[in-house]
């Protein structure tokens, strides 16, 4: 399954380590990243890839709250096909 991962909150050292981490535990394979920061606040947007038949994608969105909660983040997490067909005119 190909998903789309926003990231956002406060700059501060250590997030790309503490996200990329946690997509390796799971065996997410990162496709593609962008990433800013805008006055001291961070933003990243990632296209992933993982078998949905060994992590679904609410298994995923669990286990990255955990980051969430220890870096102050938010993170959010949608099927690639989902996001296409939200943000298509």
């Amino acid at each position: 399954m190909y998903a789309i991962m926003t990231v956002t909150g406060a700059d501060h050292t250590g997030i790309i380590a503490a996200v990329t981490t946690a997509l390796a535990e799971q065996e997410v394979n990162i496709l593609d990243v962008s990433q800013t920061i805008m006055d001291n606040y961070f933003t990243m947007i990632l296209r992933v890839e993982f078998d949905e038949q060994t992590h679904d994608i609410s298994a995923l969105q669990e286990r990255m709250a955990e980051v969430e909660k220890a870096q102050g983040l938010v993170i959010r997490i949608q099927s690639e096909a989902l996001f296409t067909a939200v943000n298509e005119i």
